[in-house]
């Protein structure tokens, strides 16, 4: 993948601002100003507008994926502290994100967490057009637009090169896209053994349909009758359940049916993005399985949604065939790394609600 080229401007400068990272300030630092200059149309952007951009950007992979960012990222440890202070929501969305610092900007506790990005970002980001030395030279020349680089350093605000904003505007998305591509394999680096990093990069806008899933269930309630919820014991009929994702969906990120179960209303609140305890519910999740696949292949050997079973077995008519023992041995070899790096990453168990 590589940037569209431009008579006016050196797009290789830019590719090279990629090159040689040790942390995710440059892209994030870069979208942040696309985002500005292309959205709000505005040349002249202060270091804290860029700043809260970051944070809102990075905000949703941190806390809601919990995806690491590596040790010597400040940009991870800084999100994770705002959180605390400002009690924002995990899944909150961007504009309330920034609504919610810029609210707080003048609160010494937030500004101090935010300042360690005022003091390199905006220097070493321009590293590709000019050599690092000092901060203030840096300053001098990108003020007389040294090489063409992107943008001059004014205060506590850069100014973007108005040869650049043309282009910045003409290929907004292949850039931002382009950045991201590099922040996939900067994070997957160091995420080796989490299912699709591209996808947890930002908040997705709709969650895909859980349809055909429930209606597989549904099927399966209607020859076998009412089923119990593995984590209340109470009955479920069609119409009444939740489909619960047994490993969070924030982890796995997908909807493959073994990882679904019709669960009670009240649990997909409670247990939300935390983890089941294996020791506890694995075995009856996976019996649950196990007879809902016995009663539907046989009648519909050719159903479709059949074949997710297939990235666990590799034969739908021997796992039907399979044991008590083996058909939970399958799940066991499946679900406990997973859920062994999912705590790894940070998430919690969920622990059942006390009932008198």
């Amino acid at each position: 993948m590589n940037l569209p080229k431009d008579k006016n401007v050196d797009t290789r400068s830019l590719a090279q601002i990629y090159n040689n990272t040790v942390a995710t300030y440059k892209y994030y630092w870069f979208v942040a100003i696309l985002d500005i200059v292309v959205k709000e149309q505005r040349r002249q952007i202060s270091f804290w507008e860029i700043i809260v951009g970051m944070i809102a950007e990075a905000w949703y992979p941190i806390h809601y994926f919990r995806l690491s960012f590596g040790k010597s990222d400040s940009l991870y440890n800084q999100i994770i502290e705002l959180q605390k202070e400002l009690n924002i929501p995990i899944d909150a969305k961007k504009d309330e994100i920034k609504k919610q610092i810029f609210n707080n900007l003048s609160t010494p506790k937030i500004r101090g967490l935010l300042r360690v990005f005022t003091l390199n970002v905006p220097y070493r980001f321009l590293s590709p057009w000019i050599n690092y030395t000092t901060d203030n030279q840096v300053v001098e020349l990108s003020q007389s637009y040294t090489n063409n680089c992107i943008y001059s350093i004014k205060g506590n605000a850069v100014e973007i090169n108005p040869i650049w904003e043309q282009y910045l505007n003409e290929n907004y998305l292949i850039l931002r896209d382009f950045t991201f591509w590099n922040l996939t394999v900067f994070l997957q680096k160091r995420n080796p053994n989490v299912p699709d990093v591209p996808s947890k990069l930002v908040k997705p806008i709709l969650r895909d349909s859980l349809v055909k899933q429930r209606h597989f269930w549904d099927a399966f309630i209607d020859i076998n009758g009412s089923i119990k919820c593995i984590y209340t014991g109470k009955e479920l009929y069609k119409k009444n359940y939740d489909l619960d994702h047994f490993v969070p969906w924030s982890f796995v990120s997908h909807n493959l049916l073994w990882n679904l179960l019709p669960a009670d209303s009240s649990i997909n609140s409670s247990k939300s993005n935390n983890l089941p305890l294996l020791d506890e519910h694995l075995r009856p999740f996976a019996k649950m399985h196990q007879q809902a696949i016995q009663v539907i292949y046989p009648k519909n050997p050719n159903n479709k949604i059949l074949e997710d079973y297939l990235t666990l077995h590799d034969s739908l008519s021997d796992l039907v065939q399979l044991s008590d023992n083996d058909f939970l041995n399958v799940f066991q070899k499946t679900f406990s790394p997973m859920v062994q790096i999912a705590e790894n990453m940070g998430f919690k168990y969920w622990q059942k609600p006390f009932q008198p």
